[in-house]
């Protein structure tokens, strides 16, 4: 058989729409496809083909069905062979094997964990009602939602009472286990059940296909020692990079307009939805992820990017439009005036007034990124060049090789600049985007590798001979001196304290508003690939990726520790060693005497070895480029040595001056 995440990955990756057009030819009417029935002769057209829904439905046979089913019934094929026939037109590869006592387990699992979420939906919507719960509707009526749309998005209530779900769930027959697997409730230290939300306002979060699958939960209290959001964590049934809020209820209208709107927060979907304005879907306060503008394109390939007006906000905006072209989809933003977001900006006008105002501020990338940093730029010359330069690299993001001629032609006539310059930017530019990407798919596969050699050498129970074990040390010492301190440094990071969040205070440029933040160990892998950096000392880049490995599988941190310190490579054993066993922390000396808490620590002391690690090895770049100067003749490479050199000691003085130094 089939195994069911290959299943999953066909159904998702299948349009209906780009199936049934290979065989019949399609006409646009509404938000469905019309055509001539291929299963009876028909001369009026009958046959209709929802992309929303994922059917297709014949009115004058009665033949039905989705996408797998029209295979199955247009070339007479079994529901096997026709997810096969569906596989190789996405080019996506079946391994098939016998569905295991294990996966058979699994796949109920998930079932369990469904309904599970489902019941604590209805009792978070039942508890609303209730006494205590009207606390919970007076807010929402507060926010100017109506009854009908309170009702609409399942919207409720998490009582004080610190066991109350969990109680009503146990009644209710359903197991303890799956509500603690689910993130509804979490067991304490003592070894007692309690609830994750109480006292808190409750959004749930549905999947595409309307499941509830997590919650977002919001105090009423103004203690600001109190987190304004508490948020499902990550469970089998919910990726939060993978989902959206509100794609269950806009979905339709998306398909509909073919444009979907991106806003940030729970209350700007639901006060939109409310207002008329249904294509709406929220990243629900995380950064924008590559598999959520996965899951729009599945709808439509135009998104209109609605952000505040704010610094946050256009930060915010700017980062969007890259992942968005990278994807080959259309974009457009829209900045609100400051002070405003979606939900009060809608609650504040009629509907004809915010889609006027849509129509008339929303811009292309170019308009958009040409306003902002233009005003940055002012009439400094060099400063629109790297402007022009900017907007060039966002360009060559776009696959599509018509639309990136298009657009470099657009900017050549806003900037009156030579579209020859503009193309040999572009193709420069996407020339090292492509590299970065194989060097990303590289470490993918190093990981992928390293995972498989770890199974198959602690399965079998083989450990370093002690020569092995010496030898490993001397590389942990011996290579590459210059770096290796900083690698050391920043490696005792991640395995000492790699899944403890970093919350920074809101004025950091490290906040991430109103969404999870990152886990030390994320926080240093996301810095690291944001520099295309890997450690330079063979034996910490294999416990770094080591750790990785078993970091996605979602192992503990304590599961982590053990697991590497008892590896079959001896390298990885010998660095895990080095750095847990002789409890290798900082080098700041006053660290373990320090009277703050180990987080308030990591939150100072992880950043700042980032920083020093890119400046050493800007430091190791400027040292190189002296050495060739010295064997280098010609006048205009020697120029061009020097102006290199320059750049780099200018980041160097930017990352001195974030550490603090002179």
């Amino acid at each position: 058989m089939i195994p069911r995440d290959t299943v999953d990955k066909i159904l998702d990756s299948t349009q209906i729409v780009d199936v049934v057009s290979d065989f019949v030819s399609l006409k646009r009417r509404g938000a469905n496809y019309i055509a001539c029935c291929p299963f009876h002769n028909e001369k009026t057209p009958s046959f209709y083909v929802s992309p929303s829904k994922g059917i297709f439905k014949c009115f004058g046979c009665g033949k039905s069905g989705t996408a797998v089913g029209f295979i199955m019934e247009h070339e007479n094929l079994s529901y096997v062979d026709a997810l096969k026939y569906l596989a190789k037109k996405y080019h996506i590869e079946v391994v098939e094997k016998e569905e295991s006592a294990e996966e058979i387990a699994q796949r109920q699992r998930g079932e369990s964990l469904l309904l599970v979420s489902e019941f604590a939906a209805g009792f978070f919507r039942d508890s609303l009602g209730t006494e205590e719960g009207k606390t919970g509707y007076a807010y929402f009526r507060t926010r100017g939602l109506e009854d009908a749309t309170i009702e609409k998005f399942g919207l409720g209530w998490a009582p004080s009472d610190r066991t109350a779900l969990l109680r009503a769930a146990r009644a209710a027959g359903y197991k303890e286990e799956f509500l603690i697997d689910t993130g509804l409730c979490y067991r304490r230290e003592d070894g007692s059940v309690t609830d994750r939300f109480y006292g808190r306002a409750m959004f749930p979060i549905h999947s595409p296909g309307g499941r509830v699958i997590a919650f977002g939960g919001r105090t009423l209290r103004s203690d600001k020692a109190v987190a304004k959001y508490v948020n499902s964590p990550e469970t089998e049934i919910y990726v939060k990079s993978h989902s959206l809020y509100g794609i269950w209820f806009a979905r339709s209208e998306i398909v509909r307009q073919d444009r979907c709107i991106l806003v940030e927060g729970y209350l700007d979907v639901i006060s939109m939805h409310q207002l008329g304005i249904r294509n709406v879907v929220a990243s629900s306060g995380t950064s924008l992820t590559v598999d959520q503008i996965r899951l729009i394109k599945r709808y439509s390939e135009n998104i209109t990017i609605i952000y505040d007006g704010d610094p946050a906000g256009i930060k915010a905006a700017l980062r969007g439009i890259n992942l968005v072209l990278k994807e080959g989809l259309n974009v457009k933003v829209v900045l609100l005036p400051d002070g405003d977001d979606p939900d009060s900006f809608s609650r504040k006008h009629t509907l004809d007034e915010v889609l006027a105002f849509l129509e008339s501020h929303q811009q292309d990338f170019i308009g958009f990124k040409s306003d902002i940093l233009l005003s940055e730029a002012g009439d400094d010359p060099l400063k629109k060049a790297n402007l022009i330069n900017d907007i060039a690299d966002t360009v060559a993001m776009i696959p599509d090789p018509v639309k990136r001629s298009v657009y470099a032609e657009t900017c050549s006539t806003r900037f009156n600049i030579s579209s020859q310059i503009l193309f040999d930017r572009i193709r420069s530019s996407r020339k090292e985007m492509l590299m970065d990407e194989r060097r990303q798919e590289e470490t993918r596969k190093r990981r992928e590798e390293l995972a498989a050699e770890m199974e198959h050498r602690d399965g079998g129970n083989t450990h370093g001979t002690p020569a092995e074990m010496t030898a490993a040390k001397e590389v942990v010492k011996l290579d590459d001196p210059f770096l290796s301190p900083c690698e050391k440094e920043l490696l005792g990071f991640i395995l000492e304290h790699g899944r403890m969040p970093l919350e920074f205070d809101r004025d950091s440029e490290f906040f991430v508003a109103d969404g999870q933040p990152d886990t030390v160990a994320e926080f240093i892998d996301n810095a690291l690939a944001a520099d295309e950096v890997v450690f330079s000392n063979t034996a910490y880049r294999k416990a770094y990726d080591a750790y990785f490995v078993l970091y996605d599988e979602g192992l503990t941190q304590e599961q982590i520790q053990a697991r590497l310190l008892n590896s079959a490579d001896p390298d990885i054993a010998a660095v895990a060693a080095d750095l847990l066993v002789d409890k290798y922390l900082l080098t700041v000396e006053n660290y373990r005497n320090s009277m703050t808490s180990v987080a308030t620590q990591l939150i100072i002391f992880v950043p700042k070895s980032i920083f020093a690690y890119q400046c050493r090895r800007l430091d190791r770049m400027v040292h190189d480029l002296s050495e060739s100067l010295a064997n280098v003749q010609s006048p205009d490479e020697q120029k061009d040595i020097l102006s290199k050199m320059n750049v780099l000691n200018k980041a160097r003085t930017v990352i001195n001056r974030k550490l603090g130094r002179v």
